[in-house]
């Protein structure tokens, strides 16, 4: 199945964070658009792997995505290593997206920044038809996306392009707190953790409406690029 735009995220609720209102926004213009988690969240405070599974389930239908996939790399603790790379070649292999989204180049989290940099170098080598892969007993062909771009999360790093999701505010809202054991919620007795306060809760709205203010719309997401954007003309850019 080919897929338009593959997102990665470490955890399952970082590409809702991260660019919910994105993926909302191309999949209503027709894109198919799958989410590949890379670990279960198990070492999260709040919650258990298993709830977030189906957090990520509910999640996804809200975002309409085509498809969501875990890869049950262990949380805290996977490597930009050969094997971490393969079974993420597999993927980019199986999808063949012409656009990859993942994880911020620096974040607060030690996964955001590793899982960054390992699917940006599994990227590459997806496009090396030396490195052989198999799905199912099935021989891959070589792929190699035409663009990775890196949403961000919980630092405030400049973006080099920002996507007006004005249209899909409401739609990436819902979709984070689909999330229900990792969020605001006052009546919880679980711990407190620095993204379960209601402060955090309003700073994505408040953080995406900023952004939007920077580039005339009200709401929008930051990315960040490993190669500069080209455009065709001065009149592509608004």
């Amino acid at each position: 199945m080919k897929l338009d735009i593959l997102a990665f995220g470490a955890h399952p609720d970082d590409v809702e964070l991260g660019c919910g209102g994105t993926v909302a926004k191309e999949v209503a213009n027709g894109k198919k658009v799958g989410i590949i988690d890379l670990t279960r969240g198990e070492l999260g405070t709040r919650g258990t792997a298993e709830t977030r599974d189906v957090e990520a389930r509910d999640a996804a239908k809200i975002l309409g995505v085509t498809v969501r996939e875990n890869l049950s790399f262990a949380d805290g603790f996977f490597i930009n290593d050969k094997k971490h790379q393969l079974e993420i070649i597999k993927m980019v292999r199986k999808y063949q997206p012409d656009i990859v989204l993942c994880n911020a180049f620096d974040d607060r989290h030690i996964d955001h920044g590793k899982g960054s940099k390992l699917v940006s170098d599994a990227c590459f080598l997806s496009g090396l038809i030396k490195i052989e892969t198999a799905l199912d007993g099935v021989p891959q062909e070589k792929w190699r996306p035409k663009q990775v771009y890196h949403y961000i999360q919980w630092k405030n790093l400049e973006p080099d392009f920002a996507v007006d999701i004005s249209s899909h505010i409401d739609t990436k809202m819902e979709s984070v707190l689909a999330y229900k054991t990792q969020f605001y919620d006052p009546n919880s007795d679980e711990p407190q953790t620095p993204i379960s306060s209601k402060n955090f809760t309003d700073s994505i709205k408040y953080r995406a409406r900023d952004l939007g203010r920077l580039i005339g719309t009200e709401y929008a997401e930051g990315f960040n690029v490993e190669r500069y954007v080209a455009v065709d003309s001065l009149f592509d850019l608004k």
